[in-house]
């Protein structure tokens, strides 16, 4: 055997090996333990008792990790690269690696970053992150909608309550901000609508319909977008995997159906020889008849 035809088989082998159910139940088992870890770094009490034990199985997980990500480039090779996840992965744990001293010391808290791998590992959530890329454009004609109301009604509340109330609304900056905040319904009415009401007895008239649109209306778009581009991710998953079942169905039926005709032929040609090979009967007088 050749050195090119064993180097795939060791790559078969490890791909296998690396994809193997019990193989990802760690990884995963693996990424929550670290996720765990870091969470007690920050807790002065457990780095005072077992610190250096943390650390340590820390570095040790990273090892691990690295030792994954190396035998995915040598299996995958190019592949790797122009997988989405792949990359992704590559880069949470080349994050890690980088020194933690000096000027990059910030660095040393993305290492939590480790834990978003469970989003390429677990099936579930890579489809809902999928979904949620996959609805972007929508939401980002959403977002230039809900600015272009945002500033119509920060305008509106500039001219309207500045006077009166210049540390909410006192240049279009500060009524953008406050908008945020009656968007998000936290402390709208007592701590905005009812003091600015109590200057403008009408002003009820523009909380609430500035309410009505950006807060149920385009928020609810928001929401329908996302859970339609849910809907077609996963329709397109489910498309994806019947068009690769019925492929493979396809590819099946060819094998079964060319290895019946060559058993047929070998069948007719076995007959053919036993037919040639068997001499004619004769018939032979019975000396006893």
């Amino acid at each position: 055997m050749t050195e090119t035809s064993v180097a795939p088989v060791g790559r078969e082998r490890l791909r296998a090996f690396i994809e193997h159910p019990r193989v990802q139940g760690a990884i995963i088992a693996l990424i929550l333990l670290n996720a765990a870890l870091l969470g007690m770094e920050t807790w002065p009490a457990a780095m005072a008792a077992a610190g250096g034990l943390i650390l340590g199985v820390d570095q040790l997980i990273l090892g691990v990790f690295v030792v994954e990500i190396a035998l995915r480039l040598y299996v995958h090779r190019q592949a790797f690269w122009r997988d989405p996840w792949s990359v992704f992965d590559f880069s949470v744990v080349a994050i890690a690696l980088l020194p933690a001293t000096g000027p990059l010391a910030v660095l040393r808290a993305l290492r939590v970053l480790r834990v978003l791998r469970l989003l390429t590992m677990v099936p579930s959530m890579r489809r809902v992150v999928g979904a949620l890329l996959a609805a972007i454009p929508g939401l980002g004609s959403i977002a230039m909608v809900l600015m272009i109301i945002f500033y119509v009604f920060a305008v509106i509340a500039t001219k309207l309550f500045a006077a009166a109330h210049p540390e909410w609304f006192g240049d279009i900056g500060r009524s953008l901000y406050t908008l945020f905040q009656v968007m998000t319904l936290e402390s709208w009415s007592m701590g905005i609508a009812r003091p600015v009401m109590e200057n403008y007895p009408y002003a009820w008239a523009f909380f609430v319909p500035f309410i009505l649109v950006a807060t149920f209306t385009m928020l609810n778009l928001f929401i329908a977008i996302i859970v339609s581009a849910m809907q077609s991710y996963n329709e397109k998953e489910q498309a994806e995997t019947v068009a690769a079942v019925e492929q493979a169905k396809e590819h099946i039926e060819a094998d079964l159906h060319s290895e019946v005709r060559a058993l047929r032929n070998e069948i007719h040609e076995l007959k053919t020889l036993l037919t040639q090979a068997t001499p004619s009967r004769t018939m032979t007088p019975n000396p006893h008849g």
